[in-house]
């Protein structure tokens, strides 16, 4: 006991402590008051003292109670999650060490494979290792200027990851071989989408950096919250470089496509994996902060989201930007208008199909996974309830800063596509295509892992206030643009969704 006295009031073991111990005073009734002579009497032992009954005893309130011991769950979310994704990271390590030897084993043994592997020695990993530091160079220079100019990058985001996209598709096409123009058309085509999505939005802005602006004030109090990122970043780093080698070696054994699919898909999951650890240690900071005004231990916060909750991040991981982007998709066919019936109702039959999904699984869900504990599933169904309770659902929904981050990793990968495309063409035209794919590959995951910290934020902000509307952390920031919504005066463009007559 002595050293709890050394803990924090706010401590929640303290917390816990002091409401296990702690004894209400009883009131006494008044038709049974003592008199002077009979309270100063010491009871026998033999007279059993009187037990009050439960109308005299003061209500206990439970609450404070029961949300500081869910704050401090113990228990391992999404276990199944956790154990595959573990597995998988044994079966990638022991293919890339496997791999790594091959191309060791290549560049030893005399012939044509050796002569092949100096080749890509030479012109092939220079590159891609130059990809690799650009990339991370570019993360740390986002974050650090949406964090210091929140509302000027959200234009700038939006119409450079246009500009740059379309610059790399220009220049791949310029060097005029069928591979490589393929690519440029798919960024082209990218690009187009891009613009018309900047001029689609163009009303949203404004309210989008107000967000953004209020949401990562709390960041001042925690200085050292971008820890955790830089710690995903070097990780990413590493993991990438042995990637690298890896796939250099998977050409030197059995089906060399499947294989490089195979470890692209892996070094996916495992960077959204670390992107997401570095998302559910922010929001556990800063949400702890909105709903208790508590200052966390951000390595406390980290090492949870590294055990506890794990398994939620690599659920999700697998999860969320498959529905997303199938939600996406289901948009744009209700965008569109004509006479077949028939095609409609099968684009808003998917549409309805992928908003009920979106229910049990969505991006929103790691701050309550963060703060307390819960599944990936779990979460999602409460963070959705929380929405349509304040009837934020279009308010979220049209929300642009998940759009903002992924543009942000499309804008870096398309800077690292202009510099090694251009360098591989002078140097060897034939890896031009392969490695403007890696570079846009590793540029945009490196990008996404660095802005965890803004998007966390962001969550944190809406789904918090979706639990407590009347805290006085929150303006009327959020409470006006719902009212602006209710009223018809809002002009933002609505978000796509699945019509009346199709409800039915």
């Amino acid at each position: 006991m002595s050293r709890m006295q050394g803990l924090s009031a706010t401590n929640p073991l303290r917390l816990v402590m002091n409401s296990a111990t702690r004894v209400p005073p009883l009131s006494p009734h008044p038709r049974s008051t003592p008199s002077p002579a009979q309270s100063r009497a010491t009871p026998s032992p033999a007279q059993p003292r009187a037990t009050p009954s439960p109308a005299d005893q003061p209500r206990a309130t439970p609450t404070p109670q029961q949300s500081v011991v869910t704050l401090s769950s113990r228990t391992y979310t999404d276990r199944f999650s956790l154990f595959v994704f573990l597995l998988h990271m044994v079966v990638a390590f022991g293919l890339v060490c496997f791999l790594i030897y091959k191309g060791i084993q290549g560049l030893i043994e005399p012939g044509s494979i050796q002569r092949k592997e100096e080749r890509i020695l030479q012109f092939f990993l220079p590159q891609v290792e130059a990809a690799s530091l650009l990339s991370i160079t570019l993360a740390f220079a986002w974050q650090k200027a949406v964090r210091l100019w929140p509302e000027v990058m959200v234009h700038f985001i939006l119409w450079s990851s246009f500009a740059m996209s379309l610059s790399a598709g220009i220049l791949l096409i310029c060097f005029q071989k069928p591979s490589i123009d393929g690519v440029g058309v798919l960024f082209i085509a990218f690009a187009i989408g891009n613009g018309l999505y900047a001029c689609w939005v163009n009303q949203r802005i404004k309210f989008c950096g107000k967000v953004l602006i209020k949401s990562l004030e709390p960041l001042g109090k925690f200085p050292d919250l971008n820890q955790p990122t830089y710690w995903m970043l070097g990780a990413g780093f590493m993991w990438m470089s042995l990637w690298i080698l890896a796939v250099m070696g998977s050409l030197n054994f059995y089906i060399p496509p499947l294989i490089i699919i195979a470890l692209m898909l892996s070094l996916a999951w495992t960077a959204e994996v670390m992107r997401n650890v570095a998302n559910l240690t922010v929001s556990r900071v800063i949400a702890l902060f909105y709903l208790r005004g508590m200052q966390s231990n951000t390595q406390f916060c980290f090492q949870r989201a590294l055990s506890k909750n794990l398994g939620s991040a690599c659920l999700g991981s697998l999860f969320v930007p498959t529905i997303e982007a199938l939600r996406i998709v289901a948009r744009g066919l209700n965008l569109l208008e004509g006479e077949d019936e028939f095609m409609f109702s099968c684009a808003h039959c998917c549409l309805r199909v992928m908003e009920s999904i979106f229910r049990y699984g969505n991006g929103w869900a790691y701050v309550q996974i963060a703060a307390y504990g819960k599944g990936f599933v779990m979460a999602s169904q409460d963070t959705w309830k929380l929405f349509e309770d304040q009837q934020m659902e279009a308010l979220v929904d049209s929300d642009m800063t998940s759009a903002i981050c992924f543009l942000t990793g499309v804008c870096s990968g398309s800077i690292c596509v202009i510099v090694v495309a251009a360098w591989t063409a002078k140097v060897h035209q034939i890896f031009t295509a392969t490695i403007s794919l890696l570079a846009f590959f590793i540029g945009y995951l490196m990008t996404r892992i660095a802005m965890a910290v803004p998007q966390a934020c962001v969550s944190c902000y809406y789904v918090c206030y979706a639990e407590n509307p009347e805290s006085r952390l929150f303006d009327k920031t959020i409470s006006d643009r719902l009212e602006l919504m209710k009223s018809g005066r809002d002009v933002v463009m609505p978000t796509p969704r699945v019509p009346r007559r199709f409800m039915t």
